[in-house]
């Protein structure tokens, strides 16, 4: 991890003589930091309106409930709605809360999953951005993030004991590890393929379940190794975890015969 990813601990002042003076952490460095997670506040409700999570006309939930989930304050958290109303995404109703309005730009989007073909696209796709979410997840999370990666797991594990497959446990773990990275266009594509990625795991749990207890096992512990690698902050580790788990989800899948996608000469 590079110094660079780091927000600086000092602030320095440059005295008339020349000398540089490092002194501690002030108001200037603070309000960076609370201008900082209020875009990351923003982002988070701006994908989750374009996308369809909060539903035209409907209310957002309570402030104190808002805020509470993303872990800040009541402040940061109003600076990201002012925002959302001032584009026209939110509106309030007096003495009711805030609104969700209808976007007047479309929302990032894709076509429905048709054929087993559109299924390896999205596979191709999804090693592109999730791998690179799971290096960034090992060198950015912190202990919220972590729990939720691994509440997800958790899920995956008694639903293995099970001999079950559940594929919201899989995306929840996915998505997670996306929102680990504190990168909000990771997490708005992932969202936006949604019923995608779960068309894909809806049918690679059924591959695993013909397999039996082994297929299940194996699929769980490629999950905990990418989890273990982003707990221990190795980036390396993660990506490969990450790219190795998802080519054998689709392998395991199209059972290593593969769509010939080339358009020809």
């Amino acid at each position: 991890m590079t110094s660079s990813s780091q927000e600086p601990a000092l602030q320095q002042d440059v005295k008339p003589e020349g000398k540089v003076e490092a002194k501690p952490e002030g108001k200037q460095e603070r309000g960076k930091q609370r201008s900082s997670l209020g875009d990351r506040i923003y982002h988070l409700l701006y994908s989750r309106i374009v996308n369809g999570e909060y539903p035209t006309n409907q209310k957002l939930p309570p402030e104190l409930v808002l805020a509470e989930e993303f872990g800040v304050s009541r402040p940061v958290l109003r600076g990201a709605l002012e925002r959302l109303r001032d584009e026209g995404l939110l509106y309030s109703r007096q003495g009711a809360g805030s609104y969700v309005r209808r976007p007047q730009q479309a929302a990032l989007g894709f076509a429905r999953v048709e054929t087993i073909a559109d299924i390896q696209r999205c596979y191709e796709f999804r090693i592109t951005i999730e791998t690179d979410a799971a290096y960034h997840a090992a060198l950015r999370h912190n202990p919220d993030a972590l729990r939720e990666i691994k509440d997800a797991l958790d899920l995956l594990d008694a639903a293995t004991g099970s001999l079950k497959h559940r594929e919201d446990a899989d995306y929840a773990f996915h998505m997670a590890v996306v929102r680990a990275s504190n990168n909000h266009f990771y997490e708005t594509s992932l969202r936006a393929l949604r019923e995608h990625i779960q068309v894909g795991m809806k049918m690679h749990g059924q591959s695993l379940m013909s397999d039996g207890p082994r297929g299940l096992e194996q699929a769980y512990a490629e999950h905990k190794g990418i989890y273990e690698a982003i707990v221990g902050r190795d980036a390396a580790a993660a990506k490969a975890a990450m790219m190795q788990h998802i080519n054998n989800s689709r392998d395991r899948l199209f059972g290593g015969g593969m769509i010939n996608l080339s358009l020809g000469q």
